[in-house]
């Protein structure tokens, strides 16, 4: 395997069922776990940072009148909701879990403690990251790149529901073409959205390449992990 150690970026939306509106659906959820379980087998040390965009964000707040730091801390704990969710379907399959968050709530989950941290993922525990940074104006794209950085993954692999980065909407332009690479000043340069700039600024500084492939695709994360030529990778 190319990768030992990775964190895993959901988007709160993989967690949802669009068809039914359902913000967290139990099927959904089985098959994430399944997919992480056999990540797991493989002898894979593996965090998951999720986001919280099926409950809430901070910016639909904003449009409601609510003031943005307090939005964006109601979608830190829309965050922890789906930790633990994801926690409960990855338990109920065996694979031993643990929630850490960025902002304290013992009687939820640990407080994040960067060598307790990589204690559980030495010891075979998957470990999901709740809370984003635990700062208002940050994305769990740039907590994705700050956890990523501090327990030193491989790599960061974005899971999402299209198989790469391309140059434009797929769904829209069926003529778009997909990047197998790119520099992470080309990413900015032309705007494609795979991750804020703070995100790619700590990846850059830290050599942690980004991977960005369909999760939903059966067993492609495992095709990741091996080095394959999947998705887009983002690095220098």
């Amino acid at each position: 395997m190319k990768y030992k150690r990775v964190l895993l970026k959901l988007s709160g939306e993989a967690l949802q069922n669009r068809d039914t509106g359902m913000s967290l659906d139990p099927t959904v959820l089985g098959s994430i776990a399944q997919q992480i379980q056999k990540v797991r087998e493989m002898d894979i040390e593996i965090a998951i940072v999720v986001g919280g965009g099926n409950i809430f964000r901070g910016l639909t707040g904003e449009n409601c009148g609510i003031d943005r730091t307090t939005g964006d801390y109601m979608g830190m704990m829309a965050t922890v909701i789906n930790s633990l969710a994801l926690q409960s379907s990855l338990e109920r399959i065996g694979v031993h879990t643990r929630v850490m968050t960025s902002i304290a709530m013992p009687s939820l989950a640990e407080p994040f403690i960067r060598r307790r941290a990589l204690r559980h993922l030495e010891k075979g525990r998957v470990v999901i990251f709740g809370a984003g940074t635990g700062n208002p104006y940050f994305t769990t794209d740039s907590a994705a790149a700050l956890r990523a950085s501090e327990i030193r993954a491989d790599a960061l692999i974005k899971g999402t529901k299209v198989d790469g980065v391309y140059t434009a909407d797929p769904v829209k332009d069926p003529s778009a073409k997909r990047y197998e690479r790119l520099t992470y000043s080309d990413a900015l340069q032309q705007q494609l959205k795979i991750m804020d700039a703070a995100a790619f600024s700590l990846c850059s500084e830290n050599k942690i390449p980004i991977i960005v492939f369909n999760f939903f695709k059966p067993d492609e994360i495992i095709r990741v992990l091996k080095g394959e030529p999947v998705g887009t990778v983002v690095e220098e």
